[in-house]
């Protein structure tokens, strides 16, 4: 009797749908408990990955506290991080403000400078001739003295977003151009033979082939062009003086609000870590089959 019974309530616990199967002691089953522990190593993975550098971070500021007072050094000359702090929080619609449009700028200039750069590299692989006449003209471009260049683009186009966007994409578009080009052109032979054999076309063999091997070039080009957006959009900014980081940081150097452009270079800093860890996720997210996303 006894042996039945407890037959009976171990196949009543199997059979019970959404319930997960427990031990005698109640213990969870070992697909829960390996899954738990995953999740609990994943988490003391990212936790380790963050801890280090705050703790840096919190010395070095401590550090730069405690010296700054020590040396009695003047708020005008070198600010401590209590001063800069509440810089920042005293008018932080100022600063967010100010970021926000830098952001458009940098953003909008990336996205013109990506698309036409792809756009060319496409062209590029597919021809030696079209790239030997191409290249010469974009290394141009990746010569050129911006503050030589914003002039022009203000008598154009005003003193809008435009010229920022597009000073933000002419620092943006080389790296991307030759990135593409180099992973449009890194496929696998053998794959590709493999393709022709098929009697594959070129769009098939671009869609199919090319393209997710330009991939891992793409967003390394993406890690490189976002903090140079952001440079070129603040540059763009303090050359017109107009609005974003670049003129609040004019109009607290005049000021000798040292405390107030150091918070600019935080929030510059916090913008351009932000969007390189943005980056850095998606191109996890999408190339999770890629070599260089494993173990990450």
């Amino acid at each position: 009797m006894n042996d039945s019974r407890g037959a009976l309530s171990a196949r009543d616990a199997v059979d019970l749908p959404g319930r997960p199967l427990r031990t005698e002691r109640g213990a969870p089953p070992p697909h829960v408990r390996s899954r738990a522990a995953r999740a609990r190593a994943v988490l003391a993975h990212t936790l380790g990955l963050g801890l280090a550098p705050a703790l840096l971070a919190l010395g070095l500021i401590g550090g730069w506290e405690a010296w700054v007072r020590l040396r009695d050094v003047q708020s005008y000359l070198l600010p401590p991080p209590s001063a800069v702090a509440r810089a920042l929080a005293d008018d932080p619609m100022r600063f967010i403000d100010a970021a926000r449009l830098s952001l458009t700028a940098a953003l909008g200039g990336l996205l013109v400078a990506s698309a036409i750069a792809f756009a060319l590299a496409v062209v590029m692989a597919h021809s030696r001739q079209l790239e030997r006449a191409l290249y010469p003209p974009a290394l141009m471009i990746k010569v050129t003295p911006i503050v030589a260049v914003y002039p022009l683009f203000t008598i154009w186009f005003g003193f809008g977003i435009w010229p920022k966007m597009l000073i933000a994409a002419l620092i943006t578009f080389f790296p991307m151009l030759v990135n593409a080009v180099v992973g449009l052109r890194s496929v696998d032979p053998s794959a590709l033979d493999f393709m022709r054999a098929l009697d594959a076309s070129r769009w098939q063999i671009f869609w199919r082939l090319r393209l997710p091997s330009s991939l891992p070039f793409v967003f390394a080009a993406l890690r490189i062009s976002v903090p140079l957006s952001l440079i070129g959009a603040v540059v763009a900014e303090f050359l017109s003086g107009s609005s974003g980081m670049g003129q609040l940081i004019l109009i607290a150097n005049g000021d000798f609000d040292t405390p107030a452009l150091f918070g600019a270079i935080v929030v510059l800093a916090v913008l351009g870590v932000s969007l390189t860890a943005l980056v850095s996720y998606v191109e996890r997210r999408v190339l999770f089959w890629h070599e260089s996303s494993v173990g990450t």
